[in-house]
C-alpha cells in the first residue's frame, strides 16, 4: 500500500485558460506525472458539489499515491525526476503544450504531502 499522498489543489490560473488547463493539466500533467518512480497511481477530480454547505477551496483535486520510505524522499525524487529532460518519453510534448498556452495555464490552491495513517474499505462495490 502507498504510504503518502500527494495533493494538488489546482485551479485553472483564468477563466479564459479553461481548454488550456484541460489539455495540459487534466489530460497530460497528471497521467505524466504518475510516471514517476515511487509512484503508484495519479488521478484528478473536478469539484461535483459542496458537501454539508461549506464552500470548496478548489474545483481541482490531484491525488497521487506514492510508495516511499518518507515524504522528503518522494520530493527528493520527484524533484530530480521532473527536472531530467530524458525522465520520460511524453516530457517534450507536455513542455509544448504549456509554451503553445503560454505557460502553465494553472495556479496552485494548495499542495502537500499527507501520511497514510489508518486504511478502511466499505461495503461499496470494489473498482
Amino acid at each position: 500500500m502507498p504510504q503518502y499522498m500527494l495533493i494538488g489543489l489546482v485551479e485553472p490560473s483564468s477563466p479564459d485558460k479553461q481548454a488550456a488547463f484541460d489539455e495540459w493539466f487534466v489530460d497530460q500533467h497528471v497521467e505524466d506525472t504518475t510516471k514517476c518512480p515511487n509512484f503508484v497511481r495519479g488521478r484528478v477530480f473536478k469539484l461535483a458539489g459542496g458537501h454539508l454547505g461549506s464552500n470548496a477551496v478548489s474545483q481541482y483535486l490531484s491525488v497521487y499515491e506514492v510508495d516511499a520510505p518518507s515524504y522528503e524522499e518522494a520530493e527528493r525524487v520527484l524533484n530530480e525526476w521532473q527536472q531530467d529532460p530524458n525522465a520520460w518519453a511524453g516530457r517534450a510534448h507536455h513542455h509544448a503544450t504549456a509554451a503553445k498556452h503560454g505557460g502553465m495555464p494553472m495556479k496552485i490552491v494548495g499542495s502537500g504531502w499527507y501520511e497514510t495513517l489508518r486504511d478502511f474499505t466499505g461495503p461499496g462495490p470494489a473498482k
